[in-house]
């Protein structure tokens, strides 16, 4: 059983930073593409970042030059670093391991993006 646990979101000024971290169990993770998925009140949950077992990642439109995605297969970790952040970005943000329908979620951290 693979545990995703997403750690990082807090409130932040707009134009601010975060950094958000998702560390997994299992011995698994490096093969696997990880996610970062977010959703605000009253929206769908839509796809933020992806990055393939091998380090190539890809971004929404909307995030694209402000979030970078990484990850440190040896401890596990993928991280989110969001600068230059705007009110629209507040949300919940859940990590994803193995696929939106078939894969792993964690329980999420808010982000607050407000001054």
């Amino acid at each position: 059983q693979v545990q995703l646990v997403e750690s990082g979101g807090g409130l932040v000024q707009p134009g601010g930073s975060l950094r958000l971290s998702c560390a997994a169990s299992g011995r698994i993770f490096s093969i696997y593409d990880m996610a970062w998925y977010r959703q605000a009140p009253g929206n769908t949950r839509e796809l933020v970042a992806t990055i393939t077992s091998g380090g190539s990642t890809k971004y929404a439109d909307a995030v694209k030059g402000r979030f970078t995605l990484s990850r440190e297969n040896a401890k596990n970790t993928v991280y989110l670093q969001m600068n230059s952040l705007k009110p629209e970005d507040t949300a919940v943000y859940y990590c994803n391991l193995g696929g939106y329908k078939m894969g792993y979620w964690g329980k999420g951290t808010l982000v607050t993006v407000s001054s």
